[in-house]
């Protein structure tokens, strides 16, 4: 297919946006065809670490009779992960006896998404293409577990929410910590005042480092080096821009986590899951967030890679509660009226022991419950409903990350948000940094 050819659909983003709040129990799915014995079948969007991991999900979800989901097609841009993620794909179908299926290898998207045997992608790819392939995903009718942070700028973020519902399908954001006991646990505390009245959130991240200089390299032939930049500007080739190309021992952490025009460091990767569940003890995780942000962040030079290290941020909710971030161990720390409760990734604590096995009863919160995040999207396409962390959730949680980063970026200037036209209020500079040029023939 012609590159020239390929936006068969454009989705127009304007300043503003009228998200109502939605979580709909059903949606009004014309797509949603499948029979209770059909498998779902699935096509894999980036092969490497996090894909890989997403797919091994994907497949072990999918032997239990209510889910019944099987992967057929595996996409990259780099042949070698293809092939990788294809044999994964056989290996485990052979462990379990199960029969062979014919995995397809792609290194175009696009033709991924013109099958019509292909059901639901899961897109585990750099951060500056999760847009474009998670709204041509939707237009293409396919469900779609995109992993986080859900798009590279809050424009985007609108123009996949927009997309998401416009086509009716079913879009699970890769925040797999809602799917854990101990985040939800917490996060029923707070919403049910148990504490009473939440008066601060404490967020921490992990910090990036090291550092990458260029080395000029001949670009590998097992890789389309161009449609791997995509939307973003030429730059000459090496190694460390990219992913390692040794996989013989397993994947490596890709240099493109910590270059900005791909990824927007530790304040995404690792920040959209910690807000996600600042947003969700809340309760404002669909459709409102902080009002006001500051943000500093510490920009050393270390070649090639260019994402914040160290930061501090700053962000205050209508109702006066205050968000503190910064570096240090990942998890999120809550202090209300009469305590505290704090929860990460396999642990959770509280100043009141007993709270941490309390069930909400009556008219208390009763948070949604997943006890596998790859399930719980998997079985929400065939339920016909949203999954726990739909397409509002991601894009609310990200806008979080990317507003600390702007305000990073513009020297710790603080700045007041509009959340609900998703706006900076009087604020011409911020308003200018949130739009992000796109290289020909990409665009929304």
């Amino acid at each position: 297919m012609e590159r020239r050819d390929f936006i068969k659909k454009t989705v127009t983003v304007g300043t503003g946006s009228a998200f109502a709040p939605v979580f709909i129990s059903k949606l009004q799915a014309g797509m949603h065809k499948l029979s209770p014995g059909s498998a779902l079948r699935i096509g894999l969007l980036g092969s490497g670490r996090m894909g890989t991991g997403n797919m091994n999900e994907a497949m072990a979800a999918g032997l239990k009779e209510h889910v019944n989901a099987r992967v057929i097609a595996v996409c990259d841009v780099d042949s070698k992960r293809t092939a990788n993620a294809r044999r994964v794909v056989q290996e485990f179908e052979k462990e379990r006896n199960l029969p062979a299926a014919d995995v397809r290898e792609y290194g175009d998207f696009r033709e991924l998404l013109q099958c019509d045997d292909i059901d639901a992608v899961i897109i585990a790819t750099p951060d500056n293409w999760h847009a474009l392939m998670g709204i041509e995903s939707a237009n293409a009718g396919k469900h779609v577990y995109l992993q986080k942070p859900l798009t590279y700028t809050i424009p985007e973020g609108q123009a996949l929410v927009k997309a998401v519902r416009k086509n009716k399908i079913v879009l699970q954001t890769g925040s797999q910590q809602r799917s854990s006991v101990y985040f939800r646990q917490v996060c029923t505390i707070v919403r049910n005042n148990w504490l009473g009245a939440l008066k601060q959130i404490d967020v921490e991240v992990p910090t990036d480092q090291g550092r990458a200089d260029y080395v000029p390299m001949e670009v590998p032939s097992n890789l389309d080096y161009d449609m791997w930049l995509g939307p973003c500007p030429v730059e000459p080739y090496t190694e460390s821009r990219v992913h390692p190309q040794d996989i013989s021992g397993g994947f490596g952490r890709p240099g493109w986590l910590q270059i900005q025009r791909y990824c927007l460091g530790m304040i995404t990767g690792w920040g959209s899951h910690m807000y996600d569940i600042a947003q969700w003890a809340m309760g404002t995780d669909t459709n409102s967030g902080p009002v006001e942000f500051a943000c500093w962040g510490d920009f050393p030079d270390r070649g090639l890679f260019d994402v914040h290290v160290h930061y501090q941020g700053e962000a205050a909710y209508p109702n006066g509660v205050k968000l503190f971030s910064r570096n240090g161990s990942p998890g999120v720390r809550f202090i209300m009226e009469g305590g505290w409760a704090y929860c990460a990734r396999g642990r959770m604590e509280c100043s009141d022991p007993s709270l941490l096995r309390r069930k909400p009863t009556g008219n208390e919160i009763e948070l949604y419950h997943s006890d596998g995040h790859m399930e719980d999207f998997l079985t929400s396409i065939r339920a016909g409903k949203d999954p726990i962390c739909p397409v509002e959730v991601g894009h609310r949680s990200n806008s979080i990350c990317v507003l600390h980063h702007l305000s990073m970026k513009a020297n710790g200037r603080k700045f007041k948000w509009d959340p609900e036209k998703e706006q900076p209020v009087n604020d011409s500079g911020i308003a200018s940094m949130m739009h992000l040029p796109m290289r020909k023939p990409w665009k929304l």
